[in-house]
């Protein structure tokens, strides 16, 4: 249960901008979760999760996948991230698209099939349609620092 619950965790963080507990217990319990304060508090400090303002000053949980030692590498280099099928297309800023392929490749995201990068632009194939849409949405919000 725990495992499941924490799994869940992870794609409700990776879907919502989750600012407190209290919401984050709120999705759980509409996904069949019925917990306290407590178990989140606990699942918080067991997944590592980090409070991190977005652009306009609201701090929001992230994964710590979304923090790396590399993070200005992401900000400074991605250009935009879009999706076609279950295809993600990175563009990058000219020479940089093998770093930042090195940088996702690094996060070990079970849902990435694999990935190829060229000079300026990196594909990442994704599982399935909708990770392809999430993952493409997760690298937005990295990149706009959110």
């Amino acid at each position: 249960m725990k495992n499941a619950r924490q799994k869940e965790i992870m794609e409700i963080i990776r879907q919502h901008t989750v600012c407190n507990q209290d919401s984050l217990q709120e999705l759980l319990r509409e996904r069949g979760y019925p917990v306290t304060q407590a178990t989140i508090s606990r699942d918080i400090r067991e997944l590592n999760l980090i409070k991190k303002a977005d652009s306009n000053g609201v701090y929001h949980y992230i994964l710590p996948e979304a923090v790396t030692p590399y993070g200005d590498l992401l900000t400074g280099n991605v250009m935009s991230a879009d999706f076609a099928g279950h295809t993600v297309v990175i563009k990058c800023r000219s020479g940089t698209a093998q770093a930042v392929c090195t940088v996702l490749d690094e996060m070990n995201r079970p849902e990435v099939v694999g990935t190829l990068a060229g000079d300026d632009t990196i594909f990442a194939l994704m599982r399935t349609t909708e990770q392809a849409k999430r993952f493409a949405s997760e690298l937005f919000k990295i990149i706009q620092g959110k």
